[in-house]
């Protein structure tokens, strides 16, 4: 056969494989059987390995998994992956629907779509080709997975249409493949899976992707992220449009015209989701016009324009065999019920939350108690009340302790607080849930520092506070318990990199009282530099919007302790960066950052000498609010080549618009 030939060959085998796979695994209808595809796949496979220089990148013998990867690196998410707010019940639903009537001024339309139990994906294409897949992480930051996603074999490496698009989707594990994975772990030997979710993610997150290969993984695509030359006006047209590309999507979306509708969608599953071959937690719930989205926006935590509404939680009964304690990093005890082991939603529940002492007393709680459990949003097993009428008579009063389980301080309880606290800076379990927290994902994030590497290094001395994590040395750790010289390695590199993270990671992870990941980024935007906080008085931290009285009072508390200090410059020697580095509120007055301040911009069209997420960057460094759609409300659209609709609403409603080159002259404004 002539080259050329050979060519031709590979490119029609490709193109045939891939037009059985997506009728196979998107639209569930085989063209040809199993047999016939496995010796059409070979035939290609052979060619491949002949002249790998006509492989294209879109082989379907991309799907068997690459080679094993040393870590996953991280990925910022052009466009934040948001969490959902929650709704429980039907009151609840249309609490949701007022707020959103009240903040649009009319009555929206919403879609509503199964919530897929597993892990939330987002997929990038350039020219209509795969490019890069990543995990949601902490919703700005997450990790490239692109390997694994190649695997999945659902998920398109080619679209029908060569656009520049991403597209984000909820990855799983359909509930056949579960069961046939978990009766291979324990015919191995191995430890089974808790549930499908878990599966998912666990198969997803193996650097090894022939392993994610073998997992018969799937994927529906539920939203847009951002597309390049498209007027999407809608969500269920979001979708229709990237099924039109090749993406599966969830069957059962619907467009709801009011939420009476939305309602009777979410009863319906509640009977007919254990029919399903995969798992559902609930119904999402979003409003449709992606104009609407646009005006209602976000709060700091979800959009304003959707919520999850969650399936009742199943209740089971079980005994409470005993009570554990446990002592938080701020010194709080907290109750946890130890269970008779019993399976709630899908997995296996031997604990569950007590939250406080007051709890316990309302519960009138014995130890060999009969109780109720559920889990919390399906999510948090916890024990919802006891079952007087079972008692037997051998069942024994609890009480809660007068000294702390750890360093044995005397416990005390702060006025107006529920919680028994103890106070003792030295205490053992809360340096150790201390440490815990700064590597954690919202703080400094540091891969391969989990509860049980901090536990294991904290119990041989290897660390006492955070700035110890900065002087591990090799050897040491090679010589821990399952410390391989590529874990080690690994670990160490994650350490090195976190140094280089912005400050809001670092101010957060310190764990100062009242400071969360939000009022943490509010602080390093405001004051920059750790310097500046340190010096702050309560006066200047109060005169921030939303720092409170018990916020700054702690703050300064905080910065004032001795211990503190020295920790501070013990970070600053050790080259930890202490300034913020993402985009500054503090807009000055001067030419260059003037115009934007506190205006609403759009950018549409193809731009040539800049990215549309740089230019998004710029914009936002300079104060300016980037959206998605034109509204009266829009003060700039800045128009690079092919723009569509959006240009021409603009001209409609007289808003300034500019070019690429009149973009860039004012970013280079002196």
């Amino acid at each position: 056969m002539a080259k050329d030939d050979i060519k031709q060959e590979i490119d029609r085998l490709t193109n045939i494989l891939n037009d059985y796979a997506y009728h196979y695994y998107v639209l569930d209808q085989p063209k040809v059987s199993d047999a016939e595809y496995d010796q059409l796949l070979h035939e290609l496979t052979k060619l491949e390995e002949a002249y790998p220089e006509w492989k294209r990148d879109d082989s379907p013998s991309e799907r068997v998994g690459g080679q094993p990867l040393e870590h996953f690196s991280k990925v910022q998410h052009d466009v934040p992956m948001l969490s959902l707010s929650n709704a429980f019940n039907e009151e609840e639903l249309r609490d949701f629907d007022r707020r959103v009537r009240q903040g649009l001024g009319h009555e929206p339309t919403y879609s509503c779509e199964l919530k897929i139990d597993g892990l939330a994906v987002t997929l990038k294409y350039e020219q209509g080709r795969f490019v890069q897949g990543a995990t949601r992480g902490d919703g700005t930051v997450g990790e490239d997975i692109t390997s694994n996603l190649k695997t999945v074999p659902s998920i398109p490496l080619r679209l029908k249409e060569a656009v520049t698009i991403e597209v984000r989707g909820e990855a799983f594990m359909p509930k056949r493949s579960f069961i046939r994975l978990n009766e291979a772990k324990e015919k191995n030997g191995e430890q089974l899976f808790a549930n499908p979710r878990n599966a998912a993610a666990g198969s997803l997150r193996q650097l090894d992707p022939k392993i994610a290969a073998k997992r018969s993984l799937d994927i529906f695509i539920y939203s847009v992220g951002k597309v390049e030359g498209e007027d999407i006006p809608s969500h269920h047209g979001a979708l229709n449009y990237v099924k039109e590309l090749g993406f599966k999507t969830n069957e059962h979306q619907k467009h709801c015209k009011t939420i009476d509708e939305v309602i009777d969608y979410c009863e319906s599953w509640l009977s007919k989701r254990a029919d399903l071959p995969y798992e559902i937690d609930g119904i999402v719930i979003k409003v449709d016009a992606l104009a609407d989205q646009e005006q209602l926006g976000f709060t700091a935590k979800s959009p304003r324009w959707a919520t999850a509404y969650k399936f009742p939680a199943e209740e089971v009964v079980t005994t409470l065999l005993d009570i554990e304690l446990s002592v938080g990093r701020t010194g709080v005890i907290t109750p946890t019920a130890i269970l008779e082991p019993v399976s709630v939603a899908g997995t296996t529940v031997q604990r569950a939350s007590l939250h406080n002492e007051d709890l316990i007393r309302e519960l009138d709680l014995k130890l060999g108690d009969k109780v109720t459990i559920k889990k919390a949003g399906d999510i948090i097993p916890e024990v919802v009340n006891v079952l007087v009428e079972q008692r037997t008579g051998e069942e024994r009063d609890f009480s809660m302790p007068t000294q702390c389980p750890e360093c044995h301080s005397e416990l005390i309880r702060i006025e107006g607080e529920v919680a028994l606290r103890c106070v003792n800076p030295k205490c053992p379990a809360q340096i150790r849930e201390g440490l815990i927290h700064f590597v954690s994902r919202n703080a400094m994030n540091i891969d391969g520092l989990g509860e049980r590497v901090i536990t294991q290094l904290f119990n041989h001395k290897l660390i006492e506070d955070v700035a110890d994590l900065y002087k591990l040395e090799r050897q040491l750790l090679l010589n821990l318990e399952r410390m391989g010289e590529k874990s080690v390695d690994n670990l160490l590199r994650a350490i090195e990199a976190s140094k280089e993270n912005s400050l809001e990671k670092l101010l957060f992870g310190l764990g100062i009282r009242h400071v969360g990941a939000k009022a943490a980024k509010t602080l390093a935007q405001h004051f920059n530099t750790i310097d500046q906080i340190q010096n702050a008085t309560r006066e200047d931290l109060e005169a921030i919007n939303e720092v409170g009285e018990k916020m700054a009072d702690a703050v300064v508390t905080y910065f004032e302790t001795p211990e503190v200090k020295e920790l501070i410059s013990e970070l600053e020697a050790l080259d930890i960066n202490l300034e913020y580095k993402g985009p500054n509120i503090n807009v000055s007055d001067d030419a260059n950052n003037a115009y934007f301040s506190g205006k609403t911009v759009v950018l549409t069209g193809t731009m040539e000498q800049m990215a549309r997420g740089d230019a998004k960057k710029e914009i936002e460094a300079r104060g300016g609010n980037v959206t998605g759609s034109v509204s009266s409300k829009t003060d700039l659209l800045i128009a690079g080549e092919k723009s569509g609709s959006k240009l021409k609403k603009a001209q409609d409603l007289n808003i300034e618009i500019w070019d690429e080159a009149r973009f860039l002259e004012e970013l280079t404004k002196e």
